[in-house]
C-alpha cells in the first residue's frame, strides 16, 4: 500500500481519510474468497525495504507460516493505487497487505472470537501500525464483520499452494556471507544485484539466540557450473562462499 504515516481516526477504524465507499460497493456474500492457484513470485514488493526507520525482510518461504495478531482494513483511500506487488489494489477484491510474506501468498483470516474466516490474497506490504499483522481489502473486512469494529485478533494461516517461494525457487543456491548487522547484508544484496548475479535475498537466521542476516544468490542455473560459480561470487565479495540447501 501506498506509504504514508498513519493517523487514526477516533474509533480506530480505519486511515485518516480513508474509509468505506459512499456507496457500500457490492454486496461481500456474492464475492468469493480468493482461490489459491500457482503463480510466479512479483518481481516487485520481495525485496527488503524501510518504512518509518524500520527495515523489514521479506520472507523466503511461506511455507508452514501461522500467526496471531491484530488485523485492520483499508478502503477507497487506497482504491485504485498500486500495491507494493504492482496490482492495482481494489477495494472490492479479497486481497490483504502484510509486511513480510512474500508476494503473492494465499492466507487463510479466521476471527478469534466468532470463527469466521475468508481467504485473501497477499498482495502488498502493510500495516505498519504497532501491533497489528494484516490489513484486509474492505471487502474481505465486510465479510468478516470486521469493517465496522476496525480492528479485531485474528490467526493468519498460509495456504498451501505450489507458488510459496520455497518451491518456486527450487534448485542450488550460493550463500555470499552472513552478517550480523542487517545493514551489511544489503549492501552487499544491493553489490550482487549491480554484477548481474541473478537473484538475491536475505534469510535471516537464528544461530545459538543470534540474528545471522544471510545473503542467498540462486537458485543458479543448471547449466553454470557451481564451482566457477562461487569463484565468481568470492571474486565479488572478497569473502568465502559456499553452497547451501534451497
Amino acid at each position: 500500500m501506498p506509504v504514508q504515516r498513519p493517523t487514526e481516526l477516533p474509533d480506530g477504524a480505519y486511515y485518516e481519510d480513508d474509509g468505506p465507499p459512499t456507496d457500500k460497493g457490492p454486496d461481500p456474500s456474492r464475492i468469493a474468497d480468493a482461490t489459491p492457484q500457482v503463480e510466479p513470485l512479483s518481481r516487485y514488493g520481495n525485496s527488503p525495504y524501510t518504512v518509518f526507520g524500520k527495515r523489514y525482510y521479506p520472507l523466503a518461504s511461506a511455507s508452514g507460516y501461522r500467526e496471531v495478531g491484530e488485523a485492520s482494513w483499508y478502503g477507497k483511500k487506497f482504491h485504485g493505487r498500486k500495491t507494493s506487488s504492482g496490482e492495482v489494489y481494489d477495494m472490492y477484491k479479497m486481497t490483504a497487505a502484510h509486511k513480510t510474506l512474500p508476494l503473492p501468498t494465499y492466507v487463510s483470516v479466521r476471527m478469534l472470537d466468532t470463527d469466521m474466516s475468508v481467504v485473501v490474497k497477499v498482495n502488498d506490504r502493510g500495516p505498519f501500525l504497532q501491533g497489528r499483522i494484516i490489513d484486509l481489502s474492505y471487502v474481505a473486512a465486510r465479510k468478516l464483520g470486521l469493517d465496522q469494529r476496525g480492528t479485531a485478533d485474528v490467526e493468519v494461516t498460509v495456504v498451501d499452494v505450489a507458488n510459496d517461494m520455497s518451491i518456486a525457487r527450487i534448485g542450488i543456491f550460493i550463500e555470499a556471507a552472513r552478517f550480523r548487522l542487517p545493514e551489511n547484508a544489503e549492501t552487499l544484496r544491493r553489490q550482487l544485484l549491480k554484477e548481474d548475479v541473478g537473484l538475491v535475498d536475505i534469510i535471516p537466521a537464528e544461530v545459538s539466540g543470534v540474528t545471522y542476516y544471510r545473503v542467498r544468490v540462486g537458485p543458479i542455473k543448471e547449466e553454470l557450473s557451481i564451482d566457477s560459480f562461487i569463484s565468481r561470487i568470492q571474486a565479488i565479495t572478497g569473502i568465502l562462499a559456499r553452497k547451501v540447501p534451497e
